[in-house]
């Protein structure tokens, strides 16, 4: 009977028997030191393996130090060569039984969890944002390993990895047929690029649907297409099981990782690719969370599957979350509207509240709390918006990233301003500057400047104070945050200083001056896509425009500041609305005719539906006073 030794004694042995061999001419080649290695070493055991090589090698590290002996020294040369072998060797070995013991270590944990966790355990094992996230070739190998486990367990475990093996499968055949037509849509499109095309047609869920053998897939990626709700077609899905879903996980995240990818990769244009990397990462991270409530509130799943289902869409809703914040491109400072239709805009807070709660104390939450904050904003929310600042500046600031925690109190400024409280504004304002200084950060520094101006100039207009220097102060502050906008190439920034500087004008009755301002901050807005500030300059426009009694463009300005401010559910669309209002009864029929007039210039930029639904707006506004 062979007498079993103990693995470091058994590898000892084993680095010996190669030295040896080495030494003696009977080892040819890197290969055959390879192969006596896979042989050798059991899996699970390389720690140990690599503790022994290492061993071996300060050993003769020390002999070739200390020996004086010349044939023994060049004897330990040797030796010392063929242990450099060894730990090449070990290093391929290691590369090629990564993915082995990667997989076997997924297995151990999908296996050993309780049937409502092995979701859990499958998506940690392919989230994005693990060090060692499996390649497609391990999901293969998963996949096969998956269906032989199941050959050995109980019956409900049996069939729960048998649909895990086949979802696998399934999507990654999904993937197959998609992948060729990933960006096709793109080039079958006259309009800008994003999610929004035309609902059914030039948008990618209709391109991709096509490809689609699975009918709940199908189902989905047309309701995708038809910007239906997400959450209600999930709640009516008949006979979803884990093998769908799972097909369903991995054809999601492979599509909206090859997007990135692409749209990363647009060197003609890097700032244009940021802005639609910035769009799929809210389309998918949008898209799981009203997934996870539809799944919840699905009434012909069974309980475990209602629970599974839901809680894993949160899960990979965190996991979109989480990789994007981490992106060099996650927008601090807003822009993120431009490529959705205003129907997902209307929900985008509501949809990403829920898996945020589940999130600790990190950078991550806080970038994604600024970027929800800022939303907020947008929408008239402010006291919503001051909270999630006000919580993201603080877990900023303990986890040590100080352009967020800079970035939130400029944000913080600009909801005092909106709230009239100009001297808290002011104070946030000031505390960004320092820390944008102390700490090199620019881009905080501008804005930073321009809250500062824009905030001195209301608060004076607000106490009645006229002196010129107090406005002459805070203009040189917004002129010197548009410098640094503009030398730092942040459009996004110079449409925000733009704008402000604008606003201030209207404010300082210089409506020729706030005109050239607006107009450029305008061309800024639509460059970053930010149809926030669109909305917002287009609103001011119209205001100078009316000062000057130029009739014509103020309606034009007005019509589309209301239509954007609105589209994206921001309060403000009421500002044009009722400066509109107030032209239509000053003009009478001849308001309805100059619309008419201005038909052809607002077609191009909304639609027929949008030109359309102008008259309904003003309705409405008129109900609300």
């Amino acid at each position: 009977m062979t007498e079993i030794l103990p693995p470091v004694d058994r590898y000892n042995q084993l680095l010996d028997q190669i030295v040896q061999m080495t030494l003696k001419g009977n080892i040819r080649s890197k290969e055959q030191v390879y192969q006596l290695l896979v042989e050798g070493v059991s899996p699970g055991t390389g720690e140990l393996f690599e503790r022994c090589l290492q061993t071996h090698v300060e050993r003769v590290q020390v002999e070739l130090a200390t020996q004086p002996d010349e044939l023994k020294q060049a004897k330990a040369a040797r030796r010392r060569r063929a242990l450099q072998t060894i730990q090449g060797e070990w290093d391929r070995w290691q590369q090629q039984n990564q993915a082995t013991e990667a997989i076997a270590s997924v297995i151990q944990a999908i296996v050993g969890a309780e049937n409502a966790h092995r979701l859990t355990e499958f998506l940690r094992a392919i989230d994005p944002n693990q060090p060692q996230s499996l390649s497609t070739t391990q999901l293969k190998q998963l996949a096969i390993a998956l269906q032989k486990q199941g050959d050995v367990s109980d019956t409900d475990t049996q069939q729960e990895l048998f649909q895990l093996a086949a979802g696998i499968r399934q999507g990654l055949e999904s993937w197959d047929r998609v992948q060729s037509h990933l960006v096709s849509w793109i080039y079958d499109q006259e309009q800008t690029l994003g999610f929004t095309g035309t609902p059914g047609q030039s948008n990618p869920w209709a391109v991709w649907s096509k490809q689609l053998t699975n009918p709940l897939l199908v189902q989905l990626f047309r309701a995708l297409s038809l910007n239906e709700s997400v959450s209600d077609v999930a709640a009516r899905m008949v006979d979803l099981d884990m093998r769908t879903w799972v097909e369903l996980v991995i054809l999601l995240q492979y599509l909206q990782q090859g997007l990135i990818a692409w749209f990363d990769r647009l060197i003609y244009d890097a700032k244009v690719g940021a802005k639609l990397s910035i769009s799929t990462f809210l389309a998918f991270s949008i898209i799981w969370s009203q997934l996870a409530r539809g799944f919840a509130q699905a009434t012909t799943l069974n309980s475990l599957h209602r629970t599974q289902f839901s809680e894993g869409a949160f899960q990979v809703t965190l996991q979109i979350l989480r990789l994007f914040a981490q992106r060099p491109y996650f927008p601090l400072y807003g822009g993120v509207f431009a490529s959705f239709p205003g129907s997902q805009l209307r929900s985008i807070v509501n949809y990403l509240n829920e898996p945020l709660k589940r999130v600790e104390g990190t950078q991550e939450k806080a970038r994604i709390l600024t970027l929800i904050g800022s939303s907020e904003r947008a929408q008239g929310l402010l006291d919503r918006a001051k909270e999630f600042h006000d919580i993201a500046r603080e877990i900023a600031a303990e986890a040590g990233d100080r352009p967020c925690e800079i970035a939130n109190l400029n944000h913080l400024s600009r909801t005092c301003v909106a709230q009239k409280q100009y001297s808290e504004a002011i104070n946030y304002s000031q505390r960004a500057l320092i820390l944008s200084r102390q700490s090199g950060d620019r881009l905080g520094e501008a804005n930073a400047l321009v809250n500062l101006g824009y905030s001195d100039v209301l608060q004076a207009q607000q106490v009645e104070q006229a002196e010129p220097e107090v406005y002459e102060t805070a203009i040189n502050y917004l002129q010197q945050g548009l410098k640094l906008a503009e030398q730092l190439g942040d459009r996004q920034s110079q449409a925000f200083a733009f704008n402000s500087l604008g606003i201030a004008h209207v404010v300082l009755e210089q409506p020729t001056a706030a005109i050239e301002y607006l107009t450029e901050g305008l061309k800024a807005a639509q460059v970053s896509g930010d149809l926030y500030l669109q909305g917002l300059n287009l609103a001011y426009l119209a205001e100078a425009y009316y000062r000057l009694k130029e009739t014509n463009r103020a309606i034009y300005a007005g019509s589309l500041g209301m239509y954007f401010l609105e589209s994206i559910a921001s309060r403000e669309w009421r500002q044009p609305a009722g400066l509109l209002t107030i032209l239509k009864g000053q003009l009478g029929e001849a308001f309805a005719t100059t619309l008419a007039q201005l038909r052809p210039e607002l077609i191009p930029v909304i639609g027929v539906d949008g030109y359309d639904h102008l008259p309904v707006l003003l309705e409405q506004y008129r109900q609300l006073e």
